[in-house]
């Protein structure tokens, strides 16, 4: 992955995402099988595939795996933003659940709203992939390190 310059950061591919999430993340994040869908300069959607250990009774996506996949999306949008890696951490995380979902993999588009010198500001919106509907929505805020 390139330095980015001061302006304007290179876009970082989808390729490099993924790799990012086979060698920065925890085994138990890389087990939730992320796949990049799209980049853009301060925004990245993945899909979180439907599975039997990410699911609740009746097959509902849980929450837990939601939020899990909502926070790391959001560091691939930082990524995307900088160009590059850049260590941070999650200051707070408020998220709302608005129905379930069943029976169709999730995509989760974080977004980075304002990134300064200490702190970063983000939305995630997690739909239906198959359907497109709102399924859960949250706002983050990051400490850059």
């Amino acid at each position: 992955m390139n330095t980015p310059s001061a302006h304007s950061p290179e876009l970082i591919s989808r390729e490099a995402l993924q790799q990012a999430l086979a060698e920065l993340f925890a085994p138990w994040v890389q087990a939730l099988e992320l796949r990049v869908d799209a980049v853009a300069p301060a925004s990245v959607s993945v899909v979180l595939p439907v599975g039997e250990h990410l699911a609740r009774v009746g097959g509902t996506l849980c929450g837990q795996a939601m939020m899990a996949a909502a926070d790391t999306a959001m560091v691939l949008a930082l990524m995307a933003h900088f160009g590059a890696f850049r260590p941070c951490t999650t200051v707070q995380m408020n998220t709302s659940f608005l129905r379930p979902l069943v029976g169709q993999p999730a995509r989760v588009t974080a977004t980075v709203i304002r990134a300064g010198k200490s702190l970063a500001f983000g939305e995630i919106d997690i739909c239906g992939a198959s359907d497109g509907k709102s399924v859960c929505r949250a706002s983050v805020t990051y400490a850059l390190l």
